[in-house]
């Protein structure tokens, strides 16, 4: 009933209006519906995985990273540490080239500093997306409107198939002995 009475006024006002104005409203209310399909489509997203599941893991491996290459570098400086203090025992030829090597590495030590800032960056774009996806979806979804949908359940291969752990999830040696034990 609604759609024949919007129909009905739309005849009404087309009928006084010329045929340019004619043709600006319909194509007016064109864009209208295809306003109210987009919002429709919005709406029916299911974007909460990519809100609370998808995006804060990619930050949380990236954060992962960077303390990964800040253990390596700072193991690889103890050793260069270690190296100079042997200089002093070797021959003066084997301390130049000790000496030379541990520059060297100190050197390329510095991807550490280079891969943490670049991943930093990805880092807060990846949060800036995850916000403006949060506020996308708020403004055609509240997410109280939202069906819940749970992701599908994953075999253990799976889920050990997904790299590293982060430090606060991975398992501890003594749950791994016990894996390891169960085997027997």
């Amino acid at each position: 009933m609604l759609n024949v009475d919007r129909a009905q006024i739309a005849l009404n006002v087309m009928s006084g209006l010329n045929k340019t104005e004619a043709t600006l409203l319909q194509e007016l209310e064109a864009l209208g519906r295809m306003v109210a399909h987009a919002k429709e489509e919005i709406a029916a997203m299911r974007v909460e995985n990519v809100d609370a599941t998808h995006l804060p893991a990619a930050t949380d491996e990236l954060d992962e990273v960077v303390k990964s290459t800040a253990n390596a570098a700072n193991e690889i400086l103890d050793v260069c540490e270690t190296l100079e203090n042997l200089q002093a025992n070797v021959s003066p030829e084997a301390s130049d080239t000790i000496a030379v090597c541990v520059t060297r590495i100190y050197e390329a030590c510095a991807f550490q500093d280079i891969t943490g800032q670049r991943i930093g960056k990805v880092v807060n774009a990846l949060k800036q997306i995850e916000q403006r996806v949060r506020e996308t979806t708020g403004r055609y979804a509240p997410s109280a409107a939202l069906p819940a949908r749970t992701a599908p359940a994953r075999t253990e291969g799976e889920r050990l198939a997904n790299g590293p752990q982060p430090v606060a999830a991975a398992s501890s040696q003594a749950e791994i002995d016990a894996l390891l034990a169960s085997f027997d």
